[in-house]
């Protein structure tokens, strides 16, 4: 993974080096610009669950007007569940109940292979890593690209998709099979795996997917060790927001429109056909998006023209930022 960081063996400035004003280097060079992608109807044209409803012969309407019931199903309970990620325990309902019997992690990495890509992907993500790496003056300044995807979908099929060996990471939800057993610490007992999930393990919904940006806002996906919710000055970020640009569909995503927009980022509203197109335009209309555009990444396609020019203008200010500081450094004074 290019994570663009200076060697770590560099921080370890001795206390006499910062007596005699010597300062430490910056935690992050900073030169990283990001596309930040949803999944559903962005990278695909559908929903990346349509390969699991057509193995299992199972009517997808039925099931999402199920998952769409339950939150008032609950609610009359005096329960309360999250709209966004319900659809996740609804699945286990279908594993154990029988409808989706024998699924597995497996099965849905096998089944991600099968999840049609957006046109011009992934020949767009690489076509804007040689954007800046045939661009002298943002190759000098070594400029670099990395592709993330933040959804609300299944972590296991966006990774046995196409997709996956052209990202630099993904955040989506996860399944669990052979939980532990209470008191595993201190057993030595243990049982053969069977691989049938049968619990939520990591969820992330529309907003809580702001998370995963200020988690590469600040690096937390290229250093573990470091708390999301840290102190961290803005000069010190691995990533910063005005250097992100967010791809999405659908009002849903106002959450993360809004913090990467704000904070002088990019982002794009795109639509796959007429059923989808006004919702698009709303968020074009009520200023939630900079622009929108057919989810077509071809060469030439609006989205292209757009996010390539969005590449070009930030790459541009990250180079005039490091051109404006290496002018304000004064050589020494010489011989009068």
């Amino acid at each position: 993974m290019r994570t663009g960081l200076v060697d770590t063996r560099q921080q370890r400035i001795p206390f006499h080096s910062r007596r005699n004003n010597i300062m430490p280097p910056a935690l992050n060079s900073q030169n990283i610009v990001t596309f930040i992608w949803d999944f559903d109807k962005t990278l695909t044209p559908g929903y990346m669950q349509q390969p699991i409803f057509d193995r299992y012969n199972v009517d997808p309407g039925i099931f999402w007007a199920e998952v769409n019931s339950l939150v008032e199903h609950y609610a009359a309970r005096g329960l309360r569940v999250s709209k966004d990620t319900v659809y996740l325990s609804h699945m286990l309902t279908y594993i154990d109940d029988g409808p989706f019997e024998g699924m597995t992690n497996k099965t849905l990495r096998e089944l991600g292979a099968s999840v049609p890509l957006a046109p011009g992907m992934p020949d767009f993500m690489e076509r804007m890593r040689s954007l800046v790496k045939d661009d002298e003056r943002f190759a000098h300044h070594g400029i670099e690209i990395e592709h993330y995807i933040v959804s609300t979908g299944l972590r296991q099929m966006i990774e046995g998709s196409p997709i996956h060996e052209f990202v630099d990471g993904v955040w989506a939800c996860e399944l669990l099979s052979d939980p532990p057993p209470a008191g595993y610490l201190e057993s030595e007992q243990s049982t053969p795996p069977t691989e049938k999930l049968t619990q939520v393990g990591y969820v992330l919904d529309n907003t809580t997917k702001t998370r995963a940006i200020f988690e590469i806002n600040k690096g937390v996906n290229v250093w573990p060790n470091l708390d999301v919710n840290a102190q961290m000055d803005e000069d010190e970020r691995r990533v910063p927001i005005r250097n992100m640009i967010y791809i999405a569909d659908g009002p849903s995503d106002v959450p993360v429109f809004s913090v990467v927009a704000g904070r002088g980022g990019r982002t794009l509203g795109v639509w796959t056909d007429a059923r989808n197109y006004e919702g698009v335009k709303d968020l074009e209309d009520d200023g939630r998006v900079h622009s929108i555009a057919l989810a077509d990444y071809s060469e030439g396609s609006a989205a292209d023209m757009w996010l390539s020019s969005s590449l070009r203008k930030i790459a541009s200010q990250i180079c005039d930022v490091r051109e404006r500081r290496l002018s304000d450094i004064h050589g020494p004074a010489g011989h009068v």
